[in-house]
């Protein structure tokens, strides 16, 4: 467990602003499900705190932030695997596999011919077994059937260190326990699931 600190954080586009003097702490062992309307500034929060955007403040953490989807030019997942998380074992690409109802199979699989759902599946799997990562996964459910929300939301359950945006909510309600919330007033925290921050 760490703490992630974020002070004072200001951005705009052009002369709209979207974040003004927002502070947060974060613990990353929460998993966090990432509410606001369309437009309010998910996206462009999970960009800035990987850096791909630059903003005003200051983000304090020992933690390496990931963010999902991201771009894959691998043959194989396997090769995908060994990029992403150097230091993991062939025999954790397939614990991570079998636990989001995948075979070992996919591994050797080309990618390409694999479904978007299984690559989903196969990248977020990468990212859980990346040492000291935080994951910024953003709509993950989009190219998964019912089924495969159900699986990836059973596994999310079983893990910790993440934010993560999807407009499922009874995917939400099944893997978070902490609610990140963008308000017209600015951001705030809530311990809880989805439902719960909904029904306050």
């Amino acid at each position: 467990m760490s703490i992630i600190q974020i002070k004072n954080l200001g951005f705009s586009y052009g002369s709209e602003q979207i974040f003004k003097n927002a502070d947060l702490t974060l613990d990353s062992d929460w998993k966090l499900a990432f509410t606001g309307r369309n437009g309010r500034g998910k996206t462009t929060f999970l960009k800035i705190l990987t850096g791909e955007l630059q903003a005003t403040g200051a983000i304090i953490s020992n933690v390496q932030f990931e963010y999902f989807p991201y771009s894959t030019s691998y043959t194989y997942a396997e090769e995908l695997f060994s990029a992403v998380a150097p230091l993991a074992q062939p025999w954790q690409y397939r614990r991570e596999l079998f636990a989001l109802g995948l075979r070992e199979e996919s591994l050797y699989t080309p990618f390409d011919s694999l479904s978007e759902g299984e690559k989903t599946k196969i990248a977020i799997a990468a990212m859980f077994l990346k040492e000291n990562a935080f994951l910024l996964i953003d709509e993950p459910t989009n190219h998964l059937d019912m089924l495969g929300r159900k699986t990836l939301a059973s596994y999310l359950s079983q893990k910790s260190g993440f934010i993560i945006v999807s407009h499922d909510r009874a995917f939400l309600d099944e893997c978070c326990d902490h609610v990140l919330a963008l308000t017209r007033t600015g951001v705030e925290i809530r311990k809880g699931s989805f439902s719960q921050y909904l029904a306050r």
